[in-house]
């Protein structure tokens, strides 16, 4: 609003001049009295947005005053700390998973020995569980017994 009253009282100038038979142009001293106008415009432009963006952030503080009194009624957590919450979390479980991004590469060994996990049954499995118990078991009476 303020801009277009502005422009109504320049333009009006700009003829006022035109029909006093300046045509050859302004004057210095409109020139000035021109900047001086343009100048004061500009201030009013400026003055009107630092009044629009301040009603703005008052009204912003008074909305985040009633979401923080309708957070705090119901035990609701403020958007900003859920996420970090669930970032912590996130790092959390990643630091200790295996497979994760800073991961360093598998050796051939480690490959070898998830295929040979993969390729065996249930009853491979099994069979070989139980080879290890009784070597175990062997050898613990090994070690008990000995042949003199």
């Amino acid at each position: 609003m303020a801009a277009f009253i502005a422009k109504q009282m320049v333009g009006n100038q700009l003829s006022a001049v035109k029909e006093m038979g300046g045509g050859e142009g302004p004057t210095p001293e409109e020139k000035e009295k021109l900047q001086q106008l343009e100048q004061e415009r500009l201030d009013a432009l400026r003055e009107a947005e630092e009044r629009r963006q301040e009603k703005h952030r008052k009204l912003e503080q008074e909305r985040e005053g009633m979401r923080q009194g309708i957070r705090d009624k119901y035990g609701i957590k403020k958007r900003e700390e859920k996420e970090a919450e669930l970032k912590k979390q996130q790092e959390e479980r990643m630091g200790g998973a295996a497979g994760g991004i800073n991961r360093s590469k598998k050796t051939p060994e480690e490959i070898a020995a998830e295929q040979a996990a993969a390729d065996q049954d249930d009853f491979t499995k099994l069979k070989n569980s139980i080879e290890t118990q009784v070597n175990d078991i062997k050898g613990q009476i090994e070690e008990k017994c000995t042949i003199q």
